[in-house]
């Protein structure tokens, strides 16, 4: 993961481009989980502060008030599909957060310990710490996913279908028939990381 002074320069960044002239604070300010979700969004190249940005909205929303339920994003009847929606909703952040804790892990991880490389043992070996600390930052919110898809697959939930935000119903399903598993990703990089880990250190001066 980028070091906490890259972080803040990006988050600065961030900051200096609300305050630039002509930004109207004022004309949209931001409060609840479903304004900081709108400002998450893919990249048609995701570069790591592309990520970084992406995992402050969502942390945002995360930790963020949900909105009233006449402007949650499907449509609320009774109290009981409030209920379901806001679970439903935490999960999809979950998911998107170690989706993008995969893309980050992604851009520092070493997938092949080349020989060749033996001059520049350590950077690899930070590389993969690095990637290392976001996958399993990807597994806490794994686990969190999972506690907020079951919550949203109780019994008396089972007929009560939020058709605007039916992806998210999708999402909560394959979790619960094991069909989408970030976990058994997680885990796999995860022993990958140990094995090039292994292989690096085991370099000397005689390997290249």
């Amino acid at each position: 993961m980028k070091s906490g002074k890259t972080k803040a320069f990006s988050l600065l960044a961030l900051l200096l481009l609300f305050m630039l002239p002509g930004a109207d604070l004022d004309a949209y300010f931001v409060t609840y989980k479903e304004q900081y979700y709108r400002l998450y969004h893919l990249h048609y190249i995701q570069y790591p502060d592309d990520t970084m940005e992406n995992i402050y909205w969502l942390e945002q929303a995360v930790k963020a008030d949900f909105c009233n339920p006449l402007y949650a994003l499907a449509r609320i009847e009774n109290e009981t599909q409030w209920e379901k929606y806001r679970y439903l909703f935490m999960m999809h952040l979950n998911l998107k957060l170690v989706e993008q804790h995969l893309l980050l892990g992604n851009k520092w991880n070493k997938r092949t310990a080349y020989f060749y490389n033996a001059p520049w043992k350590e950077q690899n070996l930070d590389s993969l710490n690095t990637a290392e600390t976001c996958y399993r930052t990807a597994l806490y919110y794994w686990n969190e996913a999972l506690t907020w898809a079951a919550k949203a697959q109780e019994k008396r939930f089972y007929f009560i279908n939020l058709e605007k935000i039916q992806f998210w119903e999708d999402e909560a399903g394959r979790i619960g028939d094991g069909s989408l598993d970030y976990g058994k990703t997680i885990t796999r990089e995860l022993n990958l990381i140990q094995n090039v880990r292994e292989q690096f250190q085991a370099m000397d001066e005689n390997t290249y």
